[in-house]
């Protein structure tokens, strides 16, 4: 009788070891949309708003921060509705670890409560 096991599969290089071990730190961490997704789908659940769009977006030494932008009030006409900005913070993982409003505005509005002028 012989031997007819694949012996590729008892003979590992050093690079198949690598992934054995588990992904490195970099490979676990969630991609960039990822995040942005997570963000916004749970800031939704938390206050009951959901976000509008995502002005701000940086990855820190802590995780994430990002501004959103979310309907607090709508109103008619839609440019007088009331909108606010939220900074949110997320661990490296994605997970919401923090949210703050920042300040409301009137969707019609210039940005003039960030540039210092009125």
């Amino acid at each position: 009788m012989t031997n007819t096991n694949d012996t590729s599969k008892t003979q590992d290089s050093p690079k198949d070891r690598k992934h054995e071990d588990g992904p490195g730190p970099e490979e676990n961490r969630p991609r960039p949309m990822e995040v942005l997704r997570q963000a916004r789908a749970q800031l939704a659940e938390l206050t009951g708003m959901a976000a509008e769009s995502v002005s701000s977006f940086e990855q820190t030494e802590d995780g994430w921060v990002l501004e959103v932008e979310v309907l607090e009030l709508p109103r008619v006409p839609d440019t007088m509705s009331l909108m606010a900005s939220y900074r949110v913070e997320l661990d490296p993982d994605g997970q919401l670890t923090g949210y703050r409003r920042m300040g409301r505005y009137e969707r019609g509005r210039a940005d003039a409560h960030r540039s210092g002028g009125r």
